[in-house]
């Protein structure tokens, strides 16, 4: 039986990767979380998942979450953009392991974008000779109802500086999706995959389909990226975490996120999830409805 290390287990990918991954009585689950006293009740109806602690910056949780791992997955918390300080410690241990497979939820383009803290953990995975998948999605929906939930809700309003740009956003279910493929085969080892939807969007449309399907004018302010630094400052946002949001959507004001691939449906054999059905599965958070 093998064993699979998810890291971030409670998070909008981990968790769904979690639940595919489950289905499969093969293989051994641990996922790596904060607090798994109190995170582990999200998991109580899948009998081969275990919870343990973990931290990318605290090293001695490192040795326990991979006790006798296979195979590890992981995405790069996004408060955490020091690569060398908060992620490399961890890639070492991963090499020290031995295992047969990291998979890395890195970012479309990032060969061209040595900046990104994306490409500095891509180098360094390859620099340890470690055996790997890099997924590389574009920019991931859920974004809409996290970091930019309380602008939605609260004021009806994109507060995202793309400009006029398109992107050719993902749900992150459908990362999940992927990932479970890569790693429940070995098919996809040593592999860079560029997952997107099946269309590129400006913010402009994407306010028009959220207004349709939320029966709310939504709109897009489209402020400019440094108005965009200062409120999210002036909000009380790390300096660290602004920054990389910024140079983000600087890529995406250059054009660098509009690309789309097909390779969704080459590895799930179904295409990728609409803009629109995201959109109807997250309603109530957006309408602030509580169940």
């Amino acid at each position: 039986m093998e064993k699979i290390l998810v890291l971030g287990g409670t998070g909008n990918i981990g968790f769904p990767l979690i639940k595919e991954l489950s289905k499969n009585n093969n293989v051994e689950i641990i996922a790596g979380v904060h607090h798994p006293e109190t995170e582990t009740s999200q998991f109580e109806n899948m009998q081969n998942v275990t919870a343990v602690k973990f931290d990318f910056l605290d090293s001695t949780t490192f040795a326990n979450a991979l006790a006798a791992v296979d195979r590890v997955f992981f995405v790069r918390p996004p408060q955490l953009s020091k690569p060398k300080e908060d992620m490399f410690p961890f890639l070492d241990q991963v090499k020290a392991h031995k295992v047969k497979q990291l998979v890395f939820v890195s970012l479309i383009g990032v060969e061209k974008n040595p900046m990104t803290p994306h490409h500095k953990i891509e180098k360094r995975i390859l620099e340890l000779k470690i055996p790997h998948t890099f997924i590389r999605p574009s920019f991931f929906m859920q974004n809409l109802n996290t970091t930019h939930l309380a602008d939605i809700r609260d004021h009806h309003t994109l507060y995202i500086p793309a400009g006029h740009s398109k992107t050719s956003f993902i749900d992150t279910r459908d990362i999940a999706a992927v990932g479970a493929k890569c790693l429940l085969s070995d098919k996809y080892l040593n592999q860079d995959l560029e997952i997107t939807g099946d269309k590129a969007l400006s913010y402009d449309e994407i306010a028009v389909i959220m207004s349709k399907i939320l029966k709310t004018t939504i709109t897009y302010s489209k402020p400019s990226l440094l108005a965009f630094r200062k409120t999210m400052l002036a909000r009380g946002v790390k300096k660290d975490y602004v920054n990389v949001m910024v140079m983000l959507y600087l890529i995406t004001q250059l054009g660098n996120t509009n690309k789309t691939t097909s390779t969704i449906e080459k590895v799930l054999g179904r295409k990728a999830t609409s803009f629109e059905q995201y959109v109807k599965d997250y309603q109530d958070v957006f309408l602030k409805i509580n169940h």
